[in-house]
């Protein structure tokens, strides 16, 4: 028997108020230039639940501390500029962490999201984590319009294991950026 389970976590949930304040100022530019009205924004992860133990697939920035083991990251990317990323303030970091905390899970909004039962499919999830392409936090590197971050991560890893991604919605009135340049990169085969 076997799980994934998909959390749209509010951005900024759990934290100091300054995500949620750059992420409500992001929001109003990008809803004003839309001419639309400004939506929720979230922050996706993923557990994992196989026979052989519990998994938590989260991407995090900045990586706070150079003990990487001990959280199961699997791989480190720049944030904003790659020439950045010799410090670890302007890293972020992919987490296959077995057994690890998921701090915001209680705030996701309609809990988590059962994606599948097919423990066959999580353990090719799991397999695909260190294969997540380390593109620049916060850029459109591929040119689509949409910036690389957490969501991006969670949306590749998706994609990568034929999960059907174009049903997966965040919740009603809310929207997360981020989201389709995974989802392209996975199916463009990009780095």
């Amino acid at each position: 028997m076997g799980s994934i389970d998909l959390y749209w976590i509010p951005l900024g949930a759990g934290g100091s108020g300054f995500v949620r304040l750059n992420g409500r100022i992001y929001e109003g530019i990008t809803a004003r230039l839309a001419r639309r009205e400004p939506l929720d924004l979230y922050h996706t992860a993923l557990q994992v639940h196989l026979p052989e133990g519990r998994f938590v697939v989260e991407t995090m920035w900045p990586s706070p501390d150079a003990d990487t083991a001990s959280r199961g990251v699997a791989v480190e990317g720049p944030v904003f500029g790659r020439w950045m990323a010799r410090r670890r303030l302007f890293r972020y970091e992919v987490r296959l962490w077995r057994d690890g905390v998921l701090p915001d899970a209680a705030e996701a909004v309609g809990g988590p999201q059962a994606l599948s039962t097919d423990p066959d499919r999580g353990r090719r999830l799991l397999d695909q984590v260190a294969a997540v392409p380390p593109l620049t936090w916060g850029r459109d590197e591929l040119g689509i319009r949409d910036m690389w971050n957490s969501n991006s991560v969670i949306s590749w890893l998706l994609t990568r294991s034929g999960l059907p991604i174009d049903a997966i919605q965040p919740p009603a009135g809310g929207r997360a950026p981020g989201w389709q340049a995974g989802v392209v990169a996975a199916r463009r085969g990009d780095p």
